[in-house]
């Protein structure tokens, strides 16, 4: 469906005829029609749907009062209430490939009888159709049904209310039903049960509609006592939030005065106190190791020239004792060997035998001064080794002792860094109040929601009763054979449009959940705030999940991620019914910061289908953003007032431009 014009004459606040062209191009898909507050960007959203809807039409000036009524406030007030005014309508739709044009045109009038009067008049392809007129209310729910109308036709109170957790549900349920299908089926389920009840209701017994008409006011008392006990319930939410968040912000001053270091005084005393002992324990190990032979370490020098004079020594002594028998030895050796080797061999042995006493002679001759035992060697070499193995353990102690030294020091930090109870005495009064209140709000809300579980329950309960006694009825009622088959297979039929509710549900949701979560991730600024949307179809709350895994209560996102949620549930309902439909946007940015509104400007509007009908402020929609739209608008227009007439007029171009000729 495409829209090409409207036309206003005399509606509201618009005097004479104002046309706006609304048809757009491939690439171009947005038309922007700026406003200030009060000039009637609501009023033309309200035309559409009223030229389309008649009475059903959910315009938001009507609010209760009667159709007529609402008529006749809509003829501006400068006009001649015999000419009264109109509203027309021309678009475009493919039927079976191919195109079809409309023009609906919805006019009243007063008659001189002060009587108001209403005419509908529908054109096709350029000539007058009698019959689709006087059917165009069925006929309308064909190209685009009530329900489905409210997913692509909405203003800021639609986002608010989706963007609220707590009326969101309702919400929700009406655009998934509407979409899916699902509220086609239930108004069918819902006349089957109607005609099932009415069957030959004037001739049940007395007995049974007494009883039905007590069951049916018991029902009607305990329907609205669990409507009463819904709203105790959300009022205990509310406060329960409030004090969430004093608790939050309590908790945030008590950390931030040092709260938890606080809580854990005695911990990090105790932990300080047990890196002191063992630091005590350490330096008491390397004064141990100080009394013993560690301190010689200092003499090493001395050290090593003692064993090397006990080693001289020892090889002198050795040497005094062997000499004789040395020589001996050797001339015994010579006479062995004097009659098998030649001469000049025996004569260089007996050299060599001789060089090696004289250089025993030479050492055993050695001054021994120190007059070391003979076991000293032996002592030093042991000695020796037990400095070494000292030494490496006093390294290991000395280090330990460093790192002890350096905990101790941030331990005592830690243990100075918390606060004394005077300081934070005030923190932990308020803190303790927090909690205090907060449980008392929790108890509430547990109670509202038994509350309201119990009174739903005999809600449902007596809707049950009531239904058993129509089944008495009806089984009473049964006189023939057809009335008994049609019951039968009218029950059959809801049971099964009960099935076909729940698979057309379980068949689109997944579907619904990935265009609502990527439309979601594609707005916001905070690109891993949220991992996972689903939809419960039982509750039909919306069910987010974070990075980690762990739910996401909606009701503790800011108000313009809510206002972002919002929009991307609508954005991927549209994309899950395929874009066919126009968009149209009254005040869309709302409590929106600068970079969010820069999101919806960027990845939104140019892609939300290939019509896009944003009414907007100049607050919204400023210089700067307007910039960013421009390759993507077919039209501009301003909505000027006239504060003396109280008048609307619709003017091309859109502040700080010069009209549409101007956006290409």
């Amino acid at each position: 469906m495409l829209l090409h014009n409207i036309t206003l004459c005399d509606f509201g606040a618009y005097r004479g005829e104002q046309r706006v062209d609304l048809r757009t191009e491939p690439g171009r898909p947005i038309v922007l029609i700026g406003g200030l507050n009060g000039c009637g960007k609501t009023t033309l959203l309200d035309a559409i749907q009223l030229v389309l809807y008649g009475p059903k039409a959910d315009c938001s000036g009507r609010g209760n009062r009667p159709y007529t009524e609402y008529l006749q406030q809509c003829i501006n007030r400068q006009a001649d209430p015999a000419e009264g005014a109109s509203i027309a309508l021309e678009f475009s739709i493919k039927v079976e490939g191919e195109e079809q044009y409309y023009r609906v045109v919805r006019n009243w009038y007063f008659t001189g009888n002060k009587t108001l009067r209403e005419f509908l008049t529908v054109l096709v392809n350029g000539e007058f159709s009698r019959t689709i007129t006087e059917t165009w209310a069925d006929h309308v729910e064909t190209i685009l049904p009530l329900d489905v109308a409210s997913l692509f036709f909405f203003d800021g109170e639609k986002i608010e209310e989706l963007a609220d957790p707590r009326s969101a549900a309702k919400v929700i349920e009406s655009a998934i039903y509407s979409l899916l299908g699902v509220s086609a089926v239930e108004r069918l389920r819902y006349l089957l049960k109607t005609l099932e009840n009415r069957q030959r209701l004037s001739e049940a017994d007395q007995e049974v509609l007494d009883k039905i008409r007590q069951q049916e006011q018991e029902l009607k008392h305990a329907t609205q006592a669990a409507s009463d006990a819904h709203q105790l319930m959300a009022g205990a939410r509310s406060e329960l939030l409030v004090r969430q968040k004093e608790l939050d912000d309590a908790e945030k001053k008590f950390e931030r005065a040092g709260g938890k270091e606080y809580e854990r005084r005695k911990e990090l005393e105790a932990e300080r106190n047990r890196v002191k002992n063992q630091l005590a324990a350490t330096n008491k190990r390397l004064v141990s190791l100080a009394e013993g032979p560690l301190p010689l370490l200092l003499l090493q020098e001395q050290l090593t020239e003692l064993t090397r004079q006990a080693r001289l020594e020892r090889e002198a002594d050795d040497a005094s004792r062997f000499l004789g028998v040395l020589e001996q030895r050797d001339e015994w050796l010579l006479q062995q060997v004097s009659e098998e080797l030649p001469a000049e061999v025996r004569t260089a042995l007996k050299r060599k035998l001789t060089g090696d006493r004289k250089k025993r002679a030479a050492a055993a001759h050695l001054e021994q001064n120190l007059g070391l035992p003979h076991d000293a060697l032996l002592q030093l070499s042991s000695l020796d080794q037990a400095l070494a193995t000292d030494a490496a353990l006093t390294r290991d102690l000395l280090k330990e002792a460093a790192d002890l030294a350096e905990h101790l020091a941030v331990a005592q930090q830690q243990v100075d860094a918390v606060p004394d109870d005077e300081l934070i005495g005030a923190l932990v009064k308020e803190r303790k109040v927090a909690i205090e209140r907060m449980a008392v709000a929790q108890a509430q809300f547990e109670r509202g929601e038994a509350l309201h579980a119990e009174a739903a329950a005999r809600r449902d309960r007596l809707a049950a009763e009531l239904d058993r006694t129509h089944r008495v009825r009806r089984e009473a009622e049964w006189r023939s054979e057809w009335l008994e088959r049609m019951i039968k297979y009218s029950e059959k039929g809801r049971g099964t449009l009960e099935k076909l509710r729940g698979e057309l549900l379980d068949l689109h949701i997944e579907n619904v959940e990935v265009a609502v979560l990527r439309s979601f991730k594609k707005l916001m600024r905070k690109q891993g705030l949220v991992s996972n949307i689903e939809i419960d179809t039982d509750k039909f709350t919306l069910v987010l999940t974070g990075p980690d895994g762990n739910p996401i209560d909606p009701g503790r996102l800011s108000a313009g991620e809510r206002q972002l949620l919002a929009v991307s549930l609508l954005w991927g309902l549209a994309q899950t019914a395929g874009n066919r439909l126009p968009s149209i946007i009254d005040t869309p940015l709302g409590r929106l910061d600068s970079q969010h509104r820069q999101h919806l400007v960027d990845r939104y509007f140019p892609e939300a289908g290939r019509q896009v009908l944003l009414l907007s402020t100049d607050e919204e929609i400023d210089e700067q953003l307007l910039a960013r739209l421009k390759p993507h608008l077919a039209h501009t227009y301003t909505l000027v007032h006239d504060n003396k007439t109280l008048t609307t007029t619709v003017q091309p171009g859109y502040w700080w431009t010069a009209g549409a000729a101007h956006v290409a």
